[in-house]
Protein backbone atom coordinates (compact mmCIF):
# COMPACT_ATOMS: atom_id res chain seq x y z
CA UNK A 1 0.00 0.00 0.00
CA UNK A 2 1.13 3.54 -0.77
CA UNK A 3 1.19 4.62 2.90
CA UNK A 4 3.57 1.81 3.90
CA UNK A 5 5.87 2.64 0.98
CA UNK A 6 5.94 6.31 1.98
CA UNK A 7 6.69 5.48 5.63
CA UNK A 8 10.04 4.09 4.58
CA UNK A 9 11.01 7.34 2.85
CA UNK A 10 10.43 9.58 5.89
CA UNK A 11 13.08 9.65 8.59
CA UNK A 12 11.73 9.31 12.12
CA UNK A 13 11.64 12.59 13.97
CA UNK A 14 13.41 13.13 17.26
CA UNK A 15 11.46 15.66 19.28
CA UNK A 16 13.09 17.44 22.18
CA UNK A 17 10.56 18.73 24.69
CA UNK A 18 9.67 22.35 23.95
CA UNK A 19 11.46 22.47 20.61
CA UNK A 20 9.69 23.72 17.51
CA UNK A 21 11.18 23.56 14.01
CA UNK A 22 12.26 26.95 12.68
CA UNK A 23 9.45 27.95 10.34
CA UNK A 24 9.27 31.51 9.17
CA UNK A 25 9.75 33.63 6.09
CA UNK A 26 12.00 32.77 3.15
CA UNK A 27 12.39 35.69 0.74
CA UNK A 28 13.48 33.33 -2.05
CA UNK A 29 10.26 31.30 -1.76
CA UNK A 30 7.50 32.42 -4.14
CA UNK A 31 4.77 31.10 -1.82
CA UNK A 32 6.20 33.03 1.17
CA UNK A 33 6.18 36.15 -0.99
CA UNK A 34 2.59 35.54 -2.12
CA UNK A 35 1.48 34.95 1.50
CA UNK A 36 3.12 38.28 2.47
CA UNK A 37 1.32 40.15 -0.34
CA UNK A 38 4.62 40.83 -2.10
CA UNK A 39 3.35 39.44 -5.41
CA UNK A 40 0.46 40.51 -7.61
CA UNK A 41 -1.61 37.45 -6.69
CA UNK A 42 -5.22 37.57 -5.57
CA UNK A 43 -5.59 35.92 -2.18
CA UNK A 44 -8.89 34.06 -1.92
CA UNK A 45 -8.29 33.51 1.80
CA UNK A 46 -5.75 34.78 4.29
CA UNK A 47 -5.55 34.49 8.03
CA UNK A 48 -2.66 34.29 10.47
CA UNK A 49 -1.78 30.70 9.53
CA UNK A 50 -3.07 29.94 6.03
CA UNK A 51 -3.61 31.58 2.66
CA UNK A 52 -5.19 30.37 -0.57
CA UNK A 53 -4.82 31.48 -4.19
CA UNK A 54 -5.46 30.15 -7.68
CA UNK A 55 -2.93 27.79 -9.28
CA UNK A 56 -1.20 29.51 -12.22
CA UNK A 57 -1.61 26.34 -14.32
CA UNK A 58 -5.11 25.17 -13.43
CA UNK A 59 -5.84 21.50 -14.01
CA UNK A 60 -9.55 21.91 -13.23
CA UNK A 61 -12.12 24.73 -13.34
CA UNK A 62 -11.38 25.25 -9.64
CA UNK A 63 -7.70 24.66 -8.86
CA UNK A 64 -6.47 26.38 -5.74
CA UNK A 65 -3.31 26.18 -3.67
CA UNK A 66 -3.58 26.37 0.11
CA UNK A 67 -0.30 27.22 1.84
CA UNK A 68 0.88 28.04 5.36
CA UNK A 69 1.71 31.74 5.70
CA UNK A 70 4.99 30.76 7.38
CA UNK A 71 7.54 28.77 5.42
CA UNK A 72 7.07 25.05 5.98
CA UNK A 73 9.02 22.58 3.86
CA UNK A 74 7.40 20.01 1.61
CA UNK A 75 5.23 17.18 2.95
CA UNK A 76 8.23 14.88 3.44
CA UNK A 77 9.58 17.26 6.12
CA UNK A 78 6.43 17.06 8.26
CA UNK A 79 5.83 15.17 11.49
CA UNK A 80 2.83 14.36 13.68
CA UNK A 81 2.84 17.92 15.09
CA UNK A 82 1.84 19.16 11.62
CA UNK A 83 -1.42 17.15 11.48
CA UNK A 84 -3.55 20.08 12.75
CA UNK A 85 -1.97 22.34 10.09
CA UNK A 86 -2.78 19.87 7.29
CA UNK A 87 -6.37 19.54 8.57
CA UNK A 88 -6.67 23.33 8.74
CA UNK A 89 -5.41 23.58 5.14
CA UNK A 90 -8.12 21.13 4.01
CA UNK A 91 -10.78 23.11 5.89
CA UNK A 92 -9.67 26.34 4.18
CA UNK A 93 -9.76 24.56 0.81
CA UNK A 94 -13.34 23.40 1.47
CA UNK A 95 -14.36 26.92 2.55
CA UNK A 96 -12.89 28.49 -0.60
CA UNK A 97 -14.65 25.90 -2.79
CA UNK A 98 -17.97 26.61 -1.08
CA UNK A 99 -17.45 30.38 -1.54
CA UNK A 100 -17.03 29.61 -5.26
CA UNK A 101 -20.28 27.60 -5.29
CA UNK A 102 -18.66 24.16 -5.40
CA UNK A 103 -21.03 22.11 -3.27
CA UNK A 104 -20.34 18.56 -4.52
CA UNK A 105 -17.38 17.64 -2.33
CA UNK A 106 -17.46 14.07 -3.70
CA UNK A 107 -15.99 15.41 -6.99
CA UNK A 108 -13.03 17.16 -5.33
CA UNK A 109 -9.40 16.17 -4.79
CA UNK A 110 -7.20 17.49 -1.96
CA UNK A 111 -3.57 16.44 -2.17
CA UNK A 112 0.16 17.05 -2.18
CA UNK A 113 2.96 16.15 -4.55
CA UNK A 114 5.58 13.94 -2.93
CA UNK A 115 9.23 15.00 -3.24
CA UNK A 116 11.02 15.21 -5.56
CA UNK A 117 7.84 15.88 -7.58
CA UNK A 118 7.26 19.33 -6.03
CA UNK A 119 7.78 22.46 -8.09
CA UNK A 120 7.96 24.68 -4.98
CA UNK A 121 9.46 23.45 -1.71
CA UNK A 122 6.87 25.20 0.47
CA UNK A 123 4.04 22.99 1.69
CA UNK A 124 1.04 23.45 -0.62
CA UNK A 125 -2.25 21.62 -0.85
CA UNK A 126 -3.77 21.25 -4.31
CA UNK A 127 -7.54 21.70 -4.25
CA UNK A 128 -9.11 20.52 -7.51
CA UNK A 129 -12.78 20.55 -8.52
CA UNK A 130 -14.58 19.10 -10.24
CA UNK A 131 -12.22 16.14 -10.58
CA UNK A 132 -14.46 14.73 -13.31
CA UNK A 133 -13.35 17.64 -15.54
CA UNK A 134 -9.59 17.18 -15.14
CA UNK A 135 -7.82 16.64 -18.47
CA UNK A 136 -5.84 13.57 -19.50
CA UNK A 137 -2.34 14.78 -18.49
CA UNK A 138 -3.61 16.30 -15.25
CA UNK A 139 -5.24 12.98 -14.33
CA UNK A 140 -1.72 11.56 -14.44
CA UNK A 141 -0.12 14.46 -12.52
CA UNK A 142 -2.75 14.36 -9.74
CA UNK A 143 -3.22 10.58 -9.82
CA UNK A 144 -4.51 8.79 -6.74
CA UNK A 145 -2.42 5.93 -5.31
CA UNK A 146 0.72 7.05 -7.12
CA UNK A 147 4.12 7.55 -5.52
CA UNK A 148 4.22 11.21 -6.60
CA UNK A 149 0.83 12.42 -5.30
CA UNK A 150 -0.78 11.75 -1.91
CA UNK A 151 -4.21 12.83 -0.75
CA UNK A 152 -4.52 14.97 2.35
CA UNK A 153 -6.12 12.00 4.14
CA UNK A 154 -3.19 9.75 3.19
CA UNK A 155 -0.70 12.33 4.45
CA UNK A 156 -2.58 12.70 7.76
CA UNK A 157 -2.66 8.90 8.15
CA UNK A 158 1.06 8.73 7.40
CA UNK A 159 1.94 11.50 9.88
CA UNK A 160 -0.21 9.93 12.59
CA UNK A 161 1.59 6.61 12.09
CA UNK A 162 5.10 8.05 12.43
CA UNK A 163 6.93 6.85 15.53
CA UNK A 164 8.37 9.67 17.60
CA UNK A 165 11.24 9.35 20.03
CA UNK A 166 11.17 11.51 23.15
Amino acid sequence: NAINELKHTIPHTVVIAGSVPAEGYNNKCVFCRIANNEMDTELLHRDEDICCFRDIKPAAPHHYLVVPTKHVGNCKSLNIQHVPLVKQMVDVGKDVLQKHNVTDLTDVRFGFHWPPFCSVSHLHLHVLAPVSQIGFMSRFIYRLNSYWFVTADQLIELLNSKVETH
